[in-house]
């Protein structure tokens, strides 16, 4: 009988994009309750974005100019307006509205929402023809019924709240609220699911086209970068229009610095680079599996620590979600990705990432066009 010998330092490449996206989860988890309590602090969504990529920008920036110096590419006029637009996708559009929403719902509600990006992106993606949709095979009949499936439980959540599921016990921490009437909340329920679905699209749209510009730009560090300091520009124009007071962008040694710190220095740093080098690494898709991981620490947390009341609406919304999440993955399972020529004959490659390369040159042993 054959031993099978295992290789520590092999089977931790192999399997190290899926430990990074799981600790960008549980960073992510942390982001909704810190954020949530410096907004109940009184702090404005629109300021603290601003703030906190400004904070990543400059955390990021030595990093960036000392370790990509040699790889990354010259930054043209027309590449910079590709990352304006990509900052305003991830930052200026999607994480303002994003960051409101929670304002009107709740941590978990906004958490599970985030599962529909993957179905979103595959809709615009197919509707852009980055992706085929064959439906005499039961993976492309997955797809659609998962994205169909996925797009119904964003549906319930939007529009059925339910009953209030009642706690077991006390807190074992207590926060603070802001303390709305109940009838404030179902007339800011809808709003807030607005605000949320919306930055859902535009995050969707973030995603595959970041999947673009790292191919241009194969520099993680320096692209984070330039997104964190263009989306804090942009988004300070934004802010300076709602908040014009200096009071209003005074921060104090609390929870409102604390939270700044915490989402420049750990999400809009770290995390944003570790699904970038994810993203190049295994595709956009990739990404978006491990969403339901951040939906179920959040709501866990919630619940079972923090006193969250949970609605039936969201509770059922969330688990449709992610069963729609998961037959749209199982599809896209072992997909080929589908070279197409253009009328100008170049290969047009979307979502071809390193690892895929990798393989295709190997099966079919395709000379790289920069060699040819």
């Amino acid at each position: 009988m054959a031993v099978v010998k295992l290789n520590p330092c092999k089977t931790f490449r192999k399997f190290k994009p899926h430990l990074l996206m799981v600790l960008a989860q549980v960073g992510y988890t942390f982001l909704y309750f810190i954020t949530e309590a410096s907004f109940d602090h009184g702090m404005n969504p629109h300021v603290y974005i601003t703030y906190r990529h400004i904070v990543a920008g400059f955390v990021m920036l030595p990093f960036a100019c000392f370790l990509e110096r040699k790889i990354r590419p010259q930054l043209t006029l027309l590449l910079f307006l590709e990352i304006f637009v990509l900052s305003l996708l991830g930052v200026g559009l999607t994480l303002n509205m994003y960051f409101a929403s929670l304002k009107y719902t709740s941590p978990t509600f906004v958490a599970s929402m985030v599962n529909t990006i993957a179905s979103l992106t595959f809709v615009i993606a197919v509707a852009l023809r980055l992706e085929a949709v064959d439906l005499r095979n039961p993976r492309g009949m997955a797809k659609v019924v998962g994205t169909l499936v996925s797009l119904a439980g964003v549906m319930t959540m939007t529009l059925y709240q339910g009953s209030i599921v009642r706690n077991l016990g006390p807190p074992l921490i207590q926060v603070n609220s802001s303390g709305s009437s109940t009838n404030d909340v179902h007339g800011s329920w809808v709003k807030g699911s607005i605000l949320t679905v919306a930055s859902c699209i535009t995050w969707s749209i973030w995603y595959i086209m970041q999947a673009y510009t790292l191919k241009r730009y194969p520099a993680q560090l320096s692209l984070t970068t330039w997104m964190s300091f263009v989306g804090g520009a942009q988004s300070a124009a934004f802010a300076v229009f709602i908040k014009h007071k200096p009071a209003d962008w005074a921060i104090g040694f609390n929870i409102d610095l604390w939270s700044t710190l915490y989402g420049g220095v750990v999400v809009s740093g770290l995390i944003i680079f570790i699904q970038l080098w994810c993203t190049e690494k295994k595709g956009p898709v990739f990404v978006t599996i491990f969403n339901p991981l951040g939906t179920i620490l959040v709501a866990v947390l919630a619940y079972f620590i923090l006193d969250e009341k949970l609605c039936t609406g969201s509770i059922i919304g969330a688990a449709i979600v992610i069963v729609g999440l998961y037959l749209l993955l199982w599809g896209k399972e072992d997909q080929q990705v589908q070279i197409k020529l253009n009328s100008e004959d170049h290969l047009v490659q979307p979502y071809l990432t390193s690892d895929e390369v990798q393989k295709r040159d190997t099966m079919f042993q395709v000379v790289p066009p920069e060699s040819r």
